[in-house]
């Protein structure tokens, strides 16, 4: 298997794929809702996750596709190669700003990850990486992260991890967001995760990610340095729906083990 190969041809689709939603602005969007009224989904998510998989089949016939739109195959295990994509990440951002979207790849083979990308669409931005080669925002090498203390990072969290839920012990988050230099919320996980692996942020926390959330960013993180994990501290499963915190290697155990408190 050749990964230069498929690493220029999953760049080409990217790119154009990125063209054709920048593009659908000109022509009327069908806006749904899935599991609740915040869970959007439009046309051109369908559109661009079925544009992906044709290509994708065009490429190579044997390869499976896991899409957030459910439009490739049930994927139950890993084996083989397997492409998990979210066509755009952050939806409501896309049709609300029409900014601040991304779409996310992560390339596996036999569930190990191999090529992972997260586009943002609107400044045609590409963070990559070739698993054991490296990672690069468009041309520029992305540098292993360096150390910093809690109190020097600046951290992706959105506000309801600090009011009362069910969940966690949001007085330990709060105690949290009282340390750290700052806060931030895009709205898009992708771009949590490509801020976190080029430094623009030192960790991204969520309650609930799915696979195609995440499986572009891992890649991308093991390059630089950045621990992912589930905030029990074990690997990302990218079978299912699970918590998730990327944070930078100096900063990762700490906020699990002082700040993260589940019920």
């Amino acid at each position: 298997m050749d990964l230069y190969q498929i690493n220029e041809f999953a760049k080409e689709i990217i790119f154009e794929a990125g063209k054709r939603i920048r593009h659908s602005f000109s022509y009327d969007m069908v806006v749904e809702t899935k599991s609740d009224p915040n869970d959007l989904v439009t046309n051109i998510d369908r559109e661009t996750e079925s544009f992906f998989i044709e290509k994708i089949k065009q490429f190579d016939a044997n390869h499976r596709v896991l899409g957030e739109e459910g439009m490739g195959e049930k994927i139950e295990s890993l084996e083989g190669p397997v492409w998990i994509i979210d066509p755009i990440d952050g939806t409501m951002n896309f049709v609300k700003q029409h900014r601040h979207f991304m779409i996310s790849i992560g390339f596996y083979v036999d569930g190990i990850g191999r090529l992972g990308y997260i586009f943002d669409v609107m400044r045609e931005d590409l963070f990559y990486a070739i698993a054991g080669e490296g990672a690069w925002y468009n041309n520029s090498p992305l540098r292993k992260l360096k150390p910093l203390t809690l109190e020097e990072a600046v951290i992706g969290i959105n506000a309801s991890w600090v009011i009362p839920n069910r969940k966690l012990n949001h007085e330990k988050i709060i105690e949290l967001v009282r340390t750290v230099r700052g806060t931030r919320s895009y709205g898009s996980a992708a771009m949590e995760i490509a801020f976190v692996v080029s430094g623009k942020l030192d960790a991204y926390i969520s309650m609930r990610l799915s696979p195609w959330d995440i499986a572009g960013g891992v890649i991308i993180a093991n390059e630089v340095g950045a621990i992912a994990t589930n905030l029990n501290g074990n690997d990302v499963n990218l079978l299912t729906n699970d918590t998730f915190i990327i944070a930078n290697p100096s900063i990762h155990q700490l906020i699990l083990n002082s700040y993260i408190e589940q019920k």
